[in-house]
């Protein structure tokens, strides 16, 4: 199979859909890999490194795409690339498309077959969301605590406090990967934290692991709205996978926060959790202020700390991406039922229920629709 990659074009993207042990991996598999010129070198990988790797070296995204039977990146295409894709086109990467109608017509449009990161499975765990989740939940609350401070426009509290001043308060909504990691960060500056999730079960490992150093709070409107209302720090780290995120904290929440107040919310490449974020920013141009509330909702949170990013995913991406080049796309999920959930899209159908839930279009499961769907592109 030909494997391309891709320079990410997102607004500050810096990570790279492969490395050159990804690069090695494929090669020694007997697969060509071609990479976009200096697609690495936000990820503090040179052109160099992946020659050495057994990569060629591609001058355009035209060219990559042109030549690739699969594509492998990090960030789903945007509309500059949509022209690129060819029929029948393995695009592997995360596509998050319920809030991306467009996108999804572009790909219906020219039969690519979409797998989606964000919807591979493995028991009972998404895999391949884990590296970045843990990413952006750590850097919630660094975050967080840069707009905090007054020269950036926030309350001016320094998130840990002092002897005899009181520390921030952080409210987490969500206790799953992001928000576990988000909590970490936030008891080790020394901020007072507060998780609310919906599962008993999760609230009583939680309280658990950290030991009683977290107020945990069962999720509902009632106490979301008592701990948005507290929160000088509020993290939504909320995720349904594969379709829009539920919009758990209303603008009225939002309201009763105290000026200088930050919402960082991790979930908005899926739509957010927060009512009043209603535009995706950029690390340029981060955030924005409603109700006198510092609003952050960058998509590519991880985008900003690369190379550790870039090396976390591909660490557990490439183990799928080489069952799919060794084995074809078909092959690989009729043996593989957690990849097999990564298929959005296939043949011009929509293959993933919360897609087709999410921007109301017809849903085709996968099964129907795979045999009559070519193995490689025309």
């Amino acid at each position: 199979m030909i494997v391309g990659c891709p320079k990410e074009i997102k607004n500050n993207e810096n990570r790279v859909g492969i490395t050159p042990a990804g690069v090695e991996a494929m090669c020694k598999n007997g697969h060509v890999v071609y990479v976009e010129k200096n697609a690495g070198v936000g990820s503090g990988i040179t052109d160099q490194e992946y020659i050495t790797a057994g990569a060629g070296i591609i001058a355009t995204a035209k060219e990559v795409y042109a030549l690739s039977d699969m594509i492998i990146k990090v960030k789903e295409p945007l509309e500059p690339e949509y022209e690129l894709f060819r029929e029948n086109q393995v695009l592997f990467t995360y596509l998050h498309l319920a809030p991306e109608p467009a996108l999804t017509k572009a790909l219906l449009a020219k039969k690519v077959t979409g797998i989606a990161y964000e919807t591979i499975t493995a028991g009972r765990t998404l895999p391949l969301l884990v590296p970045m989740s843990e990413v952006a939940g750590r850097m919630s609350i660094q975050i967080g605590a840069q707009f905090l401070t007054k020269p950036w426009g926030g309350k001016g509290i320094l998130l840990g406090g002092v002897p005899g001043v009181e520390s921030a308060q952080v409210v987490i909504v969500g206790g799953g990967i992001v928000g576990t990691n988000a909590a970490k960060m936030a008891i080790g500056m020394g901020a007072r934290v507060a998780i609310l999730d919906r599962s008993a079960e999760r609230l009583a490992y939680l309280d658990d692991i950290f030991q009683g150093r977290v107020t945990t709070v069962m999720s509902n409107s009632f106490n979301i709205a008592a701990w948005v209302a507290k929160a000088d720090l509020l993290v939504g780290c909320v995720l349904v996978a594969g379709t829009k995120t539920p919009k758990l904290v209303t603008e009225a929440m939002v309201k009763t926060m105290s000026p200088g107040s930050v919402i960082v919310d991790v979930a908005i490449d899926q739509g957010g959790s927060v009512e009043t974020i209603d535009r995706i920013t950029t690390h340029s141009e981060p955030t924005y202020v409603k109700h006198g509330v510092i609003h952050y909702s960058v998509a590519n949170m991880p985008g900003a700390v690369a190379r550790t990013s870039t090396f976390a995913l591909t660490n557990v991406t490439i183990d799928y991406a080489l069952q799919i080049a060794n084995k074809g796309w078909k092959k690989a999920v009729k043996e593989n039922e957690g990849l097999a959930k990564g298929l959005n899209v296939v043949n011009g159908k929509v293959t993933f229920w919360g897609v087709s839930e999410g921007l109301g279009l017809p849903f085709t499961p996968w099964t129907d629709v795979i045999d009559s769907a070519a193995d490689l592109p025309k």
